[in-house]
């Protein structure tokens, strides 16, 4: 099935309607179709053909964003690749995708060139490496609207994003995600969180991320302008929500927590009309702050796989279903696998989903695509259960899950205990073998910034716990950070938290 190109339409139908606002800089539909044809004739000028995978490493910016929407217009696969990897990792991705060509900006120059080399090591046979091309050479010369814009299509089958998980266990996979799977996720989540016409839509998390790249899929299809940040900074995104008229941002729970502090008392104005939050299981304590404060907050639940939300919490149901990230969106199917059934309202197990919006498969992995698509229902490896009413509740990572003594603990569940206390700014939670009861619950904490570390804290800590959460459930120990390890996007990475666990243990 094929659409018309969604930014030229947008184009055609609201020309000077601003498209992309990053700082002084604006962008109406108009300059930003045009660039993003330039941009496809200068790659298409340089070989790059349909089917070749045009890889990015850049921070966030206009620049980026045009190069989204050039893409499809070469029948290319953009590989966006996150810029906090270390160079071995991001080379092992350029070469399991086979790139083209690697985009770039001006801060990762050095490492570009150092991705090229090593891929070109690694290639003895025939010499070649990956082609480098800097996003400050491509054209930012915006000629006037071409008159062919309206027949400009795109194909909802054809792949159109390559995207790399985060690798917590093992080696990344590349989550190939189509035209429509982004397409489909956009319909999606303004049938849930309808569109107004004064919508702006704050885009802080990293573009390279499935929960950033599909901002700019919203304000294209949607015809809205996305406020760009090159990366999430609490009072840069304070000021844009009280005085630059965004009325939507996407946050994960420990940017949502800094946001909240960052404004103390303060409320916020009346235009903000969803806060969504997703990136893991939210605590409880920081969605009752909000409801405290007024702050819409609306959870969801999604993932690369996704290709973004694949359920969240209707505005309407935010207080009455505290806690849930709501029912899938249409036209996603979800449900909840107990041990090959389905379970029943209320039992735990692994959330699956089907759906136009749920990726084919892996790239180059049809062993790891078998293994997590069954029937056309992707096992997410996530733990969750829904109510009566159909309202899911993320529980954690399957592969995060504690088992002690028999009995299963979510990390999550002790996290939000923790967070619940007024010194603890941040909370993780990982399980480490123990000789008597399999595995143990250990926790790692930040403190805020007028309290102290010390080991009758860590004891009060656990008295705390204890109130609230069943003996098994409790953290053996209570270790304090200056910082937690976290993916760019801000998810806790637990794999390099149970390292720091076994280093302190072994020092």
């Amino acid at each position: 099935m094929q659409l018309p190109d969604w930014l030229a339409r947008r184009a055609a139908l609201h020309p000077a309607r601003p498209a992309i606002i990053a700082g002084n800089e604006t962008y109406s539909f108009a300059a930003l179709h045009a660039w993003a044809d330039q941009l496809a004739a200068q790659l298409a000028a340089l070989g790059v053909a349909k089917g070749d995978r045009i890889a990015i490493l850049a921070r966030n910016s206009p620049a980026y964003a045009a190069v989204v929407h050039a893409t499809p217009r070469l029948g290319a696969i953009l590989v966006p690749l996150n810029t906090r990897l270390a160079p071995a990792e991001l080379a092992w991705q350029l070469a399991d995708c086979g790139a083209t060509i690697l985009l770039h900006d001006e801060g990762h120059t050095e490492l570009a060139a150092s991705l090229s080399e090593t891929r070109r090591q690694g290639d003895k046979e025939t010499g070649r490496g990956v082609p480098l091309l800097a996003l400050e050479a491509l054209s930012t010369q915006h000629s006037a609207l071409s008159t062919q814009h309206s027949a400009l299509r795109i194909d909802l089958a054809a792949p159109h994003t390559l995207i790399y998980t985060s690798g917590t266990t093992g080696r990344p996979k590349g989550v190939l995600l189509s035209v429509g799977n982004h397409w489909w996720s956009a319909t999606a989540s303004a049938l849930n969180l309808g569109l107004h016409s004064d919508d702006r839509w704050l885009a802080m998390l990293p573009l390279f991320h499935v929960g950033g790249l599909s901002i700019l899929m919203r304000g294209a299809i949607y015809g809205i302008p996305v406020l760009i940040h090159e990366r999430f900074d609490p009072a840069a995104a304070l000021h844009a929500i009280e005085h630059e008229g965004v009325t939507m941002a996407s946050f994960v729970a420990i940017m949502l927590q800094r946001l909240l502090d960052l404004a103390g008392e303060r409320t916020f104005p009346a235009h903000f009309r969803c806060a969504l939050l997703g990136g893991g299981p939210a605590p409880l304590p920081l969605l009752e702050a909000c409801v405290a404060r007024g702050v819409p907050v609306v959870q969801t639940y999604g993932m690369t796989e996704t290709a973004s939300q694949a359920a969240t919490l209707a505005p309407a149901d935010a207080l009455r279903k505290l806690g849930s990230a709501g029912q899938p969106l249409l036209p996603l199917e979800l449900r909840i696998d107990a041990d090959g059934r389905e379970a029943a309202p209320g039992e735990a197990g692994e959330i699956c989903v089907r759906g136009p919006m749920v990726t084919a498969g892996y790239y180059g992995q049809p062993e790891a695509t078998a293994a997590a698509i069954v029937d056309g229902w992707l096992h997410t490896g996530d733990m969750g259960h829904l109510d009566a009413e159909g309202f899911l509740y993320v529980l954690d990572r399957r592969s995060d899950l504690i088992i002690s003594g028999g009995e299963n603990i979510y990390p999550a569940e002790v996290e939000a205990s923790l967070l619940a206390h007024p010194a603890v700014q941040e909370a993780g939670v990982v399980g480490v073998p123990d000789a008597q009861w399999g595995q143990m619950p250990v926790a790692y904490v930040v403190l805020r910034p007028e309290h102290t570390p010390s080991d009758a804290l860590a004891e009060e800590l656990i008295a705390f716990c204890r109130a609230r959460l069943a003996a098994y459930k409790l953290p053996r120990s209570i270790s304090f950070a200056a910082e937690l390890p976290r993916t760019a996007s801000g998810k806790l990475r637990r794999a390099a938290l149970r390292e720091m666990e076994m280093a302190r243990k072994s020092a």
